[in-house]
């Protein structure tokens, strides 16, 4: 069953220029991996700071191979090293 993934971080304004090249990078990764299907970004209008990804995987299972894989891991924890705060994940399937 596919599933898809909201992935949520609070983007400072002055960061935005250094985040962008690791989520590149992480996009990057996820294009190699089975069972991705596709990521889109969102930016709130009432929040610029706020920015919302949706990611899709074809399984459950694919996600959790790519959330524990090392070298995403690595990238994720520079991302959440610069921005000072967790990246926060909720997975969702079809109702």
């Amino acid at each position: 069953m596919s599933v898809k993934v909201v992935i949520l971080r609070k983007v400072p304004v002055e960061k935005a220029q250094a985040l962008k090249p690791l989520l590149i990078k992480l996009r990057s990764l996820a294009l190699e991996q089975p069972g991705y299907i596709s990521g889109e970004t969102w930016i709130s209008r009432d929040n610029p700071e706020e920015a919302l990804v949706i990611s899709n995987w074809d399984s459950e299972e694919k996600w959790d191979a790519w959330l524990n894989h090392a070298e995403r891991e690595k990238v994720q924890s520079e991302i959440d090293t610069l921005l000072g705060r967790r990246t926060r994940y909720q997975v969702y399937f079809a109702g």
